[in-house]
C-alpha cells in the first residue's frame, strides 16, 4: 500500500465526508467500517428519514452546542448547510425544509443520503472495507505510522478517527474512539447521555399515565427534591442551551416549552430530550425533581377562578365528570387519586383546599428524577476527546502528528434539529482536507 496513504475510522457521516474530501484533494485514501455496511446511524436519524442540517444562521446555529460551540467557528466557515446541500443535490438528493428550520431530503428516505455519500466517497477512488474493526493506532516518537486491526496491521501516514460516540451500539458506535484516542494519551471528558428519556422515582404514576402525549406544556427542572419545589419559581420564558439570554437560578435548572409524553418509566418527548444532558449533570450535584405546567397559559390566579367557574358552571356535575373538560382521558384516574377528591363529588360541593389541591397539581405536577435512560439509548453521546488538545483549524491532535478528529468522537453534542449531523459533516470535511495536506507536504519532504 502506498506510504502516504490516509486511513479514516469509521463510515458515518464524518467519515464519509472525510474519506471523500481527502480523496478529492489527492490523497490515497482507505475507509475502514465495521459493520457490515456504512451510514447505520445515519439510517435511524430524524426517525430514518435523516434531519440533514438546520436553515438557521450561524450566529443562532453555534449556540446550539453550549459552551464549545465556539471550536466549531472554523469548521463551519470552512463548510457549512449550503456546501453540503449542494454535494448532496449533485448525487441527487433534493431537500425540504420543516418546522424549526429542520432539512430532511425530499423523499423522507435516510438512505438516500447514504448513497449520496456513498457515491462521493466511490467516485473520488476511496476504497472502502466494511466487516473491519480496528483495535489500535500505531505510532511512532509521536507520529502516526499506521493501524491495527482485528485481522492485521495497515500502514498509514495519517488517521482520522470517525468512530462516532457510544450512543446507539448497534450502528457501530460501541466507543472504540475514545478508547484508541485514550491508549495515546488523549484526555476523555466523561460521557453522558444526551437527548435521552429521564426516569422517575414515581414510575407506578408514570406507569398509570404511559401514553399520554402532552401538547403545548411547560416542563421545567429544578435542583431540589419534588416535595421542595416552589412553584412560584416556575418561569415565564424558556431557558437552556441555544436559548438566548441569562441561564436561570438555582434551584431552576431549565424551562421549555412544548410537546412531551409520558412513558412506563418517567417522561420522554420532545422538550425532555432537549432539557435531559442539563439534568443529567445536575445529577451529579443532587436530588433533581421536574414540574409539569399543564395550563402554561393561565396564571395560578387565572385557572383557579376557571376552575371555579367551571365549578359553578356544572354544579352537578362528578367531579370526574368536570376533569374531562381539563385533562387527557389517562390523567383522570391518576388525578383523581392525587387530589383526594372523590370522583363522584359534585363540582358546587369542592371546598377550597380541593380546588387548591387540584390548581397545584394542574400547574405542578412534579417527579423526583432516578436517572436518565442508559447512554446506549441516547440519540447522542455528550462528552469525548477533550476540545483543548484538538486543533479546531485542522482537526489534528496537537498530542500526535498525523492523527485527525472529527465528528461525535469529539466532546461536541447539541440539540436535536440536524445540527449534529452538521457537525459531522464539518469536521469531517476539515479533517479530511486537514489530513490530505499534511500527507502531501510529508510525501514532498520525502522525497526532498
Amino acid at each position: 500500500m502506498d506510504s502516504n496513504q490516509i486511513i479514516v475510522i469509521g463510515a458515518g457521516a464524518g467519515g464519509m465526508l472525510a474519506a471523500g474530501r481527502a480523496a478529492e484533494a489527492g490523497a490515497d485514501v482507505l475507509l475502514l467500517e465495521k459493520s457490515a455496511a456504512p451510514g447505520n446511524k445515519i439510517l435511524i436519524s430524524g426517525k430514518t428519514r435523516c434531519n440533514i442540517t438546520n436553515s438557521k444562521e450561524l450566529e443562532e446555529f453555534i449556540p446550539m452546542f453550549g459552551a464549545n460551540g465556539r471550536f466549531l467557528y472554523n469548521a463551519f466557515n470552512r463548510y457549512f448547510r449550503d456546501d453540503l446541500l449542494a454535494l448532496l443535490k449533485r448525487y441527487g438528493v433534493e431537500t425540504k425544509t420543516e418546522r424549526g428550520g429542520r432539512i430532511f431530503p425530499v423523499s423522507d428516505n435516510a438512505g438516500d443520503v447514504v448513497k449520496a455519500l456513498m457515491k462521493y466517497v466511490s467516485d473520488n477512488g476511496v476504497r472502502m472495507q466494511t466487516g473491519i474493526r480496528v483495535t489500535d493506532i500505531l505510532t511512532e516518537n509521536g507520529i502516526v505510522t499506521g493501524i491495527k486491526t482485528t485481522a492485521q496491521s495497515y500502514p498509514a501516514k495519517a488517521v482520522i478517527i470517525a468512530a462516532g460516540g457510544a450512543s446507539y451500539p448497534a450502528t457501530g458506535s460501541t466507543g472504540d474512539g475514545y478508547r484508541m484516542a485514550a491508549d495515546l494519551n488523549h484526555t476523555i471528558v466523561p460521557l453522558r447521555p444526551a437527548l435521552v428519556p429521564l426516569v422517575v422515582e414515581e414510575v407506578e404514576l408514570a406507569k398509570s399515565m404511559q401514553g399520554v402525549t402532552l401538547k403545548n406544556v411547560r416542563l421545567t427542572a429544578y435542583q431540589c427534591e419534588a416535595h421542595d419545589i416552589d412553584p412560584s419559581m416556575t418561569p415565564l420564558k424558556d431557558s437552556g442551551r441555544g436559548i438566548p439570554g441569562k441561564s436561570p437560578k438555582l434551584p431552576v435548572i431549565e424551562s421549555r416549552m412544548g410537546d412531551m409524553m409520558m412513558t412506563h418509566f418517567g417522561i420522554g418527548g420532545p422538550i425532555t430530550l432537549l432539557m435531559s444532558l442539563a439534568v443529567s449533570e445536575a445529577l451529579e450535584n443532587g436530588a433533581v425533581s421536574v414540574a409539569i405546567d399543564l395550563k402554561p397559559a393561565l396564571s395560578f390566579k387565572e385557572l383557579s377562578e376557571r376552575l371555579q367557574r367551571d365549578f359553578d358552571t356544572y354544579s352537578k356535575r362528578s367531579y370526574r365528570n368536570i376533569l374531562r373538560e381539563l385533562l387527557p382521558q389517562k390523567l383522570i384516574e391518576p388525578f383523581i387519586e392525587m387530589s383526594h377528591i372523590q370522583p363522584d363529588k359534585c363540582g358546587n360541593q369542592i371546598n377550597a383546599s380541593e380546588k387548591e389541591r387540584l390548581l397545584l397539581l394542574l400547574k405542578s405536577l412534579r417527579f423526583n428524577i432516578k436517572s436518565t435512560l442508559p447512554l446506549s439509548t441516547a440519540m447522542v453521546t455528550a462528552g469525548g476527546v477533550s476540545l483543548k488538545e484538538i486543533d479546531p483549524r485542522t482537526m489534528a491532535s496537537k498530542l500526535v502528528k498525523g492523527l485527525y478528529f472529527c465528528g461525535e468522537v469529539m466532546d461536541i453534542d447539541a440539540e436535536t434539529g440536524g445540527y449534529n449531523l452538521q457537525a459531522a459533516f464539518s469536521t469531517g470535511y476539515v479533517a479530511g482536507e486537514s489530513a490530505s495536506g499534511f500527507v502531501t507536504e510529508a510525501c514532498g519532504i520525502t522525497d526532498r
